[in-house]
């Protein structure tokens, strides 16, 4: 398989003409050397195009580097600075970078917020929380209600969160999900009637709206809620199509 062939496959089912609001470039961001002739043999998948990430992939013998967070974000950017060193690499060891940003927050089958959702085991799951008019999130009644604290180690194991704000019931039985930074959906899960929101970070502005909105929240982090995707993407490639996978992990702790 061709990077192209790679990236056609991964449009599939991610969509990128559904999200024409989303400033990320999706797709292929920086081609290889024969985007149309080379072979594919194994893909390393990453949260983001850092220079972590991109010296792992080299590596670790992938010709791909599969990112939610990609370089480009719809503006012309200089190649100066961090954003040139973080290209070069690319450059100089000839690794081809797919980046899909609100498509991989939104898929029902691999999506940030969906894919947490099926490890809550979320039942009558529906769409939740938008985005410059798209639609990312998603929503559901837990098959058992749950304390805040369960609720979190369902959510995140023992992995650290970045808060977590008990003003709701202590019995939680509905959850609205939507990743990275979205904590101002909590005005969404409020108004929704919901018992509780999981996000990636919530601001200091966000603290007292919630207290006084009665509403459970867990703020896993940015990073942490944006492992998810990857990582499905990751499993679906190696079961369709043979080809290997590996996953890196940089955690910012935010």
């Amino acid at each position: 398989m061709t990077l192209r062939e790679l990236d056609f496959y991964f449009n599939s089912f991610l969509k990128k003409e559904e999200f024409s609001a989303d400033p990320s470039r999706n797709g292929i961001q920086i081609e290889n050397s024969a985007p149309d002739e080379k072979q594919i043999t194994k893909v390393a998948f990453a949260v983001d195009a850092i220079l972590d990430t991109v010296n792992a992939a080299a590596q670790n013998g992938a010709q791909v580097l599969f990112v939610h967070h990609g370089l480009f974000w719809g503006g012309c950017e200089t190649i100066t600075g961090v954003h040139y060193k973080r290209i070069a690499a690319f450059v100089k060891n000839d690794i081809a970078l797919c980046a899909y940003h609100i498509p991989l927050d939104a898929n029902r089958e691999v999506g940030n917020n969906y894919g947490l959702a099926m490890r809550l085991g979320l039942l009558d799951k529906q769409d939740f929380a938008s985005w410059r008019g798209m639609v990312l999130g998603c929503k559901g009644r837990l098959p058992v209600p749950m304390t805040l604290d369960e609720l979190q180690k369902a959510a995140f194991g023992l992995n650290k969160v970045s808060a977590v704000l008990p003003f709701g019931k202590n019995k939680i039985e509905t959850v609205g999900i939507a990743s990275g930074g979205s904590g101002e959906d909590h005005v969404m899960a409020a108004r929704e009637g919901l018992d509780a929101f999981i996000t990636g970070e919530v601001g200091h502005e966000d603290f007292n709206p919630i207290k006084e909105e009665g509403l459970n929240v867990i703020a896993g982090g940015h990073y942490q809620t944006e492992t998810i995707g990857v990582q499905l993407v990751m499993k679906k490639l190696m079961e369709e199509k043979g080809i290997e996978g590996i996953y890196l992990d940089f955690p910012s702790g935010l």
